[in-house]
């Protein structure tokens, strides 16, 4: 196979396709990729939210549309990124953003659950890839980006359905930037902790105790810090996309410290299931 060199990527006068746009981490790259002189492209499920979220970026002086889409639809998202590229030119940069989550413990959730955060935060991510892959390698250039999570890293109490999801996300990226990169094509991967998004604040009353105890005291990210660690790691050409020094470590201790992280997260989760029995939560096991 022979390897093609390419020149770093150059967000001016590109064509970003954002998955999950219409809010949160997705929304806020299409913000910062548009500052940068992007022509911006949002796919989501809702129509309203898109419709809000182009308003906005069209108030900032970005070029941007829009495409109403199910991730997990592949023929349906086929079918809008060849709509948004008839408008605005070929995909030069794909985001994958769009996702969801579903904590809970692993003998409480339904098998609905596992089945929904993998079609979404999986497939959602796969289809898109798969849309435009060829097209970026054929050209050899361009950027690929995906969203995964610290809970891609390392398994974190209370997210098993939504951990698996993510680190099969981390799998895929591996892979790619393996077979890509040599035919010109950026990968990147991101992995923040918590994010100040809507989806988070959807989860808060769902987390078990222990799920809580575990991120007792780190403060979410806001998604603008987010996106300009993406924007960042394209113009850098990084596969590892962190936006705050904890995730760093976090991914390096995770290879050598795997016990120790384990041993320590088992201890905060032990205090914190003793506590909710004492104070009477009969679902903490």
């Amino acid at each position: 196979m022979s390897t093609r060199y390419r020149s770093a990527m150059r967000i001016a006068d590109s064509h970003a396709v954002i998955t999950g746009g219409s809010s949160g981490i997705g929304l806020a790259t299409a913000l910062e990729l548009g500052r940068r002189g992007a022509r911006v492209s949002l796919l989501a499920r809702r129509s309203g939210p898109l419709d809000r979220a182009v308003d906005a970026l069209r108030r900032a002086g970005i070029e941007a549309g829009h495409r109403a889409v199910d991730v997990t639809d592949r023929a349906a998202v086929a079918d809008a990124i060849d709509a948004v590229a008839g408008a605005r030119g070929p995909c030069d940069l794909l985001v994958t953003s769009a996702g969801r989550s579903r904590p809970g413990r692993f003998l409480a959730l339904a098998d609905a659950d596992f089945e929904h955060l993998v079609a979404v935060n999986y497939f959602g991510t796969l289809w898109p890839v798969r849309v435009v892959a060829a097209d970026l390698a054929r050209r050899g250039t361009g950027s690929i980006v995906g969203v995964s999570s610290d809970a891609g890293i390392v398994g974190i109490y209370g997210y098993s359905a939504y951990g698996a999801s993510k680190f099969a996300v981390r799998g895929l990226f591996e892979v790619l930037r393996a077979e890509l990169g040599p035919l010109g094509v950026h990968v990147g991967l991101c992995c923040p902790p918590d994010v100040d998004t809507p989806m988070l604040a959807e989860e808060e009353h769902l987390k078990p105790p222990e799920t809580q105890a575990i991120g007792a005291g780190i403060a979410p990210l806001s998604p603008e810090r987010v996106a300009r660690s993406i924007a960042e790691g394209i113009e850098r050409e990084r596969f590892w996309i962190m936006a705050e020094r904890q995730s760093a470590l976090l991914r390096v201790a995770a290879g050598p410290a795997w016990g120790a992280l384990n041993r320590v997260q088992d201890r905060i989760a032990r205090r914190a299931a003793a506590m909710a029995r004492e104070a009477g939560n009969a679902d903490s096991v």
